[in-house]
């Protein structure tokens, strides 16, 4: 994991579930004043993490990539791991 960019994710608009392309990630909540703190969330072998501070439903969808989401938009920025 060291050495590249890890997405960050917010759900501004309080879908219940997001698709993402990765399976390390960074849930932010939405934007200020209703973030968290940032919590790395890892899917390891499954297919869908909760996020525990905002229970946001994050799926993996291998078709997407690094920063697309659906529904669109929900890719915040990335920072060096």
């Amino acid at each position: 994991m060291a050495g590249h960019k890890i997405p960050h994710f917010q759900n501004d608009a309080g879908h219940s579930a997001i698709e993402i392309g990765v399976k390390e990630f960074m849930c932010v909540g939405a934007n200020p004043p209703f973030d968290h703190p940032h919590e790395f969330l890892d899917m390891g072998a499954e297919t869908e993490k909760v996020c525990p501070y905002c229970s946001t439903l994050y799926k993996f969808n291998p078709a997407l990539a690094e920063t697309e989401t659906v529904p669109a938009g929900c890719t915040l920025t990335t920072e060096a791991a």
